[in-house]
């Protein structure tokens, strides 16, 4: 089969759109599951222990996609693993709305993940390989579709919810959006790019260079921070005195924006300056709406959005530039370490709730809701994720500034 080193503009924009179209069912999930968590506790008597785990599968999922994704992308190909993705998705999401209890929204929930993971895993190399010269920008570009997709899926489960429209037709939603894709992903042909770099052995070899591990550990706390606040906003919010969900879809809303336009931020700061604004805003952001009540958190949100809103794909990025000799397996595994650390601290951040609640209660603190102190708690506890950011990221600052300086003297 001939391998194509160039595709056309009109290939290229259709397959951007499946990519898109692709992300915005990934990030609908995130969106409906997060404005659906009460109503499952309440349907299925579960706590929100119990709802940490069904979360934790979703984020199980997508690093378990992402890792096989990434393996098997050079022989396998994008359109193999998008086509994967649909069809987990469309299992996932039937099992969800025929789930009877724990274990069926557990088992559906980890196929959703899986289906988020293999978008991620087919469409990241996929744009980096289409646009070889604008990887960062390009990527940031496509990623404006993961906080779009929130803010679709937010307003969609604020308005079926406040209709009293059931959470299995919330669902259901979400399978509009993922038959137009599947049907357009199979209707297209995708050229045979030449491989991003090397083959699998130098892919793996490369994940244990010491800036890829220090980039890795350093995605799990960027993700905690982004997704680990916004999953389980409607908790953690719910008695702040502001609507979680329109919270979240503000937040998701200004990423979009500031995604859509982060090429001149990229080109002035550069990746790892982006990174370490990002980690300062971040830490402010998320200990302000620990603070924060009433109006007060709306503003407190719009600094935590501008924060985290260049954390995904700038990491991405940063490893397709940086660490090249990756590949598309280093591209998947940055952000499969991301959400395995999800899948770990989503339990223990329930349980944070779980715990906050019973000493609220306990302490029975005349005109305080005991929701409000446990979501703040929480809150305080999650801004410990971006503070150590800040320190990572400074030094990665001044590495990669050396590293710079040092290949001009040379040149």
């Amino acid at each position: 089969m001939p391998v194509s080193k160039t595709i056309s503009e009109k290939d290229s924009t259709r397959i951007f759109t499946i990519c898109c179209l692709a992300l915005l069912v990934t990030s609908m999930t995130f969106a409906i599951r997060a404005g659906i968590l009460s109503q499952l506790g309440v349907e299925f008597a579960l706590t929100d222990a119990q709802l940490g785990w069904i979360n934790a599968m979703a984020f199980l999922g997508f690093p378990v996609a992402m890792m096989v994704g990434g393996a098997v992308y050079n022989s396998l190909g994008a359109k193999n693993l998008l086509i994967i993705a649909f069809v987990c998705h469309l299992v996932g999401l039937l099992l969800t709305i025929a789930a009877g209890g724990f274990w069926g929204l557990l088992i559906s929930t980890f196929f959703i993940g899986f289906a988020n993971g293999a978008v991620e895993a087919g469409c990241n190399p996929l744009i980096a390989e289409t646009y070889p010269k604008n990887k960062t920008t390009m990527l940031n570009k496509f990623h404006v579709w993961f906080p779009g997709g929130i803010v679709v899926g937010a307003l969609i489960s604020k308005a079926m919810t406040d209709a009293g429209l059931g959470w299995q037709l919330q669902i259901a939603v979400m399978l509009i959006p993922a038959f137009i894709y599947g049907v357009m992903t199979l209707k297209q042909h995708f050229p045979n790019f030449v491989r991003i770099k090397g083959s699998t052995r130098e892919n793996v070899k490369a994940l244990f260079s010491p800036l890829f591990i220090f980039m890795a550990i350093c995605m799990t706390l960027t993700t905690t921070a982004e997704l680990g606040t916004q999953q389980w906003i409607e908790r953690i919010l719910g008695a702040s005195g502001a609507s979680p969900m329109l919270i979240m879809a503000l937040i998701t809303g200004l990423m979009a924006v500031g995604r859509y336009f982060a090429g001149p931020v990229i080109h002035r700061l550069n990746p790892t300056g982006v990174l370490l604004f990002s980690a300062i805003v971040a830490t402010a952001g998320i200990y302000a709406m620990s603070i924060a009540t009433g109006s007060m958190v709306y503003f407190a949100a719009i600094l935590f959005a501008i924060g985290v809103m260049y954390f995904w794909p700038t990491m991405v990025g940063f490893v397709a530039e940086n660490i090249p000799q990756s590949g598309a397996l280093g591209m998947s595994m940055i952000g499969g370490a991301g959400m395995f650390a999800l899948s770990i601290w989503n339990p223990v951040i329930g349980s944070w709730i779980d715990g906050a609640r019973e000493k609220a209660n306990a302490a029975a603190i005349a005109g305080v809701d005991p929701e409000l102190i446990a979501g703040q708690t929480v809150l305080a506890n999650l801004a410990v994720f971006p503070a150590v950011l800040i320190v990572a990221f400074s030094f990665l600052y001044i590495y990669m500034n050396k590293k710079h300086m040092n290949k001009k003297v040379i040149a």
